[in-house]
Order: structure tokens, then sequence, then C-alpha cells
């Protein structure tokens, strides 16, 4: 029974990840918000206006941390990290997990390298990025410029791609904007 339950959910979750079907579409502003966020173990308060004000924002949410495809996607994000800091673009992976988690997470997983932070229920439905059946998020990144505009959105439950399709998309953004 469970397993059954467990194929259904994963089915979904399959469905509602398809690149077809990623939440905000490219034009749209995206919405604005304040969370607790970690960066190397230490809390914080992340606002994306503040972080537009220094560039593009790579926003990737995920379903939870220390999940097989998670870490993935966030080891995968840590080794970028500098690269698309010298684009001028800041990283910021978003979980409904609890700060406590994401402190160690940030550590281990994240390896010092970047932010992750809480989303609640809201910034969840806003970004219009809920699996359906389970109270998570699904894996969907955005690249937003600095004038809160979505230039990239892309989801797909597998974590590889997430990382050269956003870096793809913050290149093009900066080759357009070069004083940017």
């Amino acid at each position: 029974m469970i397993r059954a339950i467990a194929a259904v959910v994963g089915t979904l979750a399959v469905t509602a990840c398809s690149p077809g079907k990623a939440a905000l579409p490219v034009g749209a502003t995206a919405p604005d918000f304040t969370t607790q966020a970690s960066l190397a173990g230490k809390p914080f308060t992340f606002h994306l206006a503040d972080a537009l004000k220094k560039g593009p924002v790579v926003l990737y949410f995920y379903p939870a941390a220390f999940t097989s495809g998670c870490t993935v996607e966030a080891h995968d994000f840590a080794e970028a990290t500098g690269a698309f800091k010298a684009l001028g673009a800041t990283v910021i992976g978003v979980s409904g997990d609890d700060i406590d988690k994401l402190n160690r997470f940030s550590v281990s997983e994240c390896r010092n390298k970047f932010a992750v932070a809480s989303a609640d229920g809201k910034l969840i439905s806003e970004y219009k990025v809920k699996l359906p059946v389970v109270a998570r998020s699904n894996r969907t990144s955005y690249v937003i410029a600095p004038d809160g505009k979505v230039i990239f959105a892309y989801s797909a439950l597998d974590p590889a791609g997430h990382v050269d399709k956003t870096m793809a998309a913050v290149k093009a953004w900066k080759a357009a904007h070069p004083a940017g």
C-alpha cells in the first residue's frame, strides 16, 4: 500500500515538474519576499528586492534538504557559485524546510558557498511551485533580472540541467546588459 501511494505521488511529482509546466512564465514579475535564510550555517534575513539591487538572482526551489536529488543539486550549485558571482548573479535555494535544518544543509551540502532560505506555503504558492498532494515545492529554477522580471524558468524533477540552464540564462542576460 505504501509503495502504491509513493508511486502515485512520484508520478504526480514528475508530471508537475515537467519542463513544459514551469510555474511563473518568462516576463512575469517575480513576487518580492523576505524570509529566513542561512549561509555557512549562519541565519540571516533574505530580501529578494535587496539581492536584485546587486544583479540577477538565480532562485531555485527544491523539495527538501538532505534528500538525494536536492543534495546533488546543492553540490552542483555550490561548484558553480563562483562563476555565477563573476557574472554578478546571486544564487539562493528555497525549500519548505525550517531554518535549523537549513543551517546544517548550508554547511554540508551547499558547502558554505550560497544561501538557502525557508519558504512558507504562501511563498511556494506565489511562485506556483507546490507539488500536488504533498506540502513541498517542486524543483523549479528561475533567473530574475534586476528589474524583478522572470527571464528564465525551468521545472524538472531531475536536478541535472538546472545549473547549466540557469548559467546560460545569466550569461545571455549579462551579454545583453554588459554594464549591469
